[in-house]
């Protein structure tokens, strides 16, 4: 069974969530502030985390960085914060998805599906060590080295990075970079994506000018090459 933290100071929402996830075979586990989530993250080890930004007792962002320091599994957030900036701070923080209050559950339900498609296809605890000509890609610890010497990558061009390492070699559209790194209200904000990938080729790619490893394919999206 797969295992569910939902973390939320609403209990019309943790009750909804918990008898709909536990209704198609999730193991659900449910808490309403911040510390109890970190807690109960500890001891049940989720495969998927829906998170409350707006919780009693300490920030939402505090309560991912908290869980990002030891857990891999993906994030919802679930809040009712529409603003950009939330939005935002959110993906960068390391949560993997952000749906707004009110919700459809059936879309939620779909959203939740994918999360865990995308963090079982990842391969697991064992990640490779994917090596270019001009620099190298740690998935197991998100570091990316060149020339011998580790570069910083904003949380942004991580997740640009690493979703386009694992799908290396096929074609990833600008859509679906979009919606998995900014978030389903961005996918059609290209020019976010053209800054960030410019970035990524000048601190990785030998001639930024012509990648060889960070490739564009006009009008469709973009591709990694080894």
């Amino acid at each position: 069974m797969t295992r569910v933290l939902v973390i939320d100071d609403e209990p019309q929402i943790l009750r909804a969530l918990r008898i709909n996830l536990s209704a198609r075979d999730y193991d659900v586990r449910t808490a309403a502030t911040g510390k109890e989530a970190l807690r109960v993250a500890a001891d049940f080890k989720p495969d998927v985390v829906v998170l409350d930004l707006g919780l009693p007792d300490m920030s939402g962002i505090d309560v991912l960085a908290g869980l990002r320091g030891w857990l891999t599994a993906p994030v919802i957030v679930l809040s009712a914060r529409t603003d950009a900036s939330d939005k935002v701070q959110a993906l960068d923080a390391g949560a993997d998805d952000y749906v707004t209050k009110p919700f459809g559950m059936d879309e939620f339900l779909a959203r939740l599906r994918a999360a865990v498609r995308r963090s079982s296809s990842s391969g697991g605890s064992t990640e490779p060590i994917v090596e270019t000509s001009s620099f190298t890609v740690d998935l197991a610890n998100k570091v990316v080295t060149k020339a011998g010497a580790e570069v910083h990558l904003t949380p942004t061009e991580w997740g640009i990075l690493e979703l386009l390492v694992r799908n290396s070699g096929r074609l990833v559209t600008r859509e679906q970079l979009l919606t998995e790194v900014w978030g389903p209200t961005y996918a059609k904000s290209s020019h976010y994506l053209r800054v960030y990938l410019a970035q990524l080729r000048r601190k990785l790619e030998d001639d930024p000018a012509h990648p060889v490893h960070l490739l564009t394919e006009a009008g469709m999206g973009h591709r990694f090459r080894p």
